[in-house]
């Protein structure tokens, strides 16, 4: 089972680091949990948009 996963995880690591180093997701822009979930909800949006659009 854990070999079987491990042969995914390149696809969601490539995720996560196009979030963190392309997306800001590194760090916060502004004080407070709302904003940083606020900035997070933005950031997979992003993402997703570009996903969808790449698709189309």
């Amino acid at each position: 089972y854990y070999k079987e996963k491990t042969k995914e995880r390149y696809k969601i690591e490539a995720k996560n680091s196009e979030l963190k180093n392309v997306h800001g997701y590194r760090r916060a822009t502004s004080y407070g949990i709302q904003n940083m979930e606020m900035q997070g909800a933005m950031a997979i949006f992003t993402v997703n948009l570009k996903r969808i659009l790449k698709l189309i």
